[in-house]
């Protein structure tokens, strides 16, 4: 089992990436709260650890090249990000053979083949994971998806 930390990074990147490529291509301000849940500052405004976790999640996606913004609202918000374009492509392609055997629904071969292959893509792999709510299942699509070389695909 990774620690709590990393789980948290890969659910809070998995969010924002969805929520980001459900918008594609427009710009929209990417707020924590909505990503990691209301947060509460202490009485000398400074956020939670978890908060920040997020938040500095979001700058080190952008640092990476999975997403652009114009600038940061305080630290509640990334203003006006899009995916970048190698997010977008990754997103929208088909998973490795064997992450999606991992993945798959159980009746997933009775499905006509455009569907099939809608399934097949690292964004359906995501949100399929996000609504099952299992940390490993997120990280194991969130590293297969962005995090390892293409020799394990």
């Amino acid at each position: 089992m990774a620690d709590i930390h990393i789980e948290e990074f890969y659910k809070d990147a998995a969010i924002a990436l969805v929520q980001l490529y459900n918008a594609f291509p427009r710009r929209v301000n990417l707020f924590v709260e909505d990503i990691a849940g209301p947060d509460e500052p202490d009485e000398f405004g400074l956020h939670s650890k978890r908060h920040m976790a997020c938040f500095g999640t979001l700058l080190w996606l952008a640092e990476e090249g999975l997403l652009r913004y114009v600038d940061t609202i305080r630290q509640e918000a990334l203003d006006q990000a899009v995916l970048t374009q190698q997010a977008f492509v990754r997103m929208s392609s088909p998973a490795s053979q064997v992450l999606q055997e991992q993945q798959a629904a159980d009746n997933a071969e009775n499905l006509p083949p455009a569907i099939r292959e809608d399934f097949s893509t690292h964004i359906h792999l995501l949100r399929t994971a996000l609504r099952s709510g299992s940390s490993a299942r997120i990280s194991h699509v969130m590293q297969a998806a962005f995090f390892r070389d293409g020799s394990d695909y």
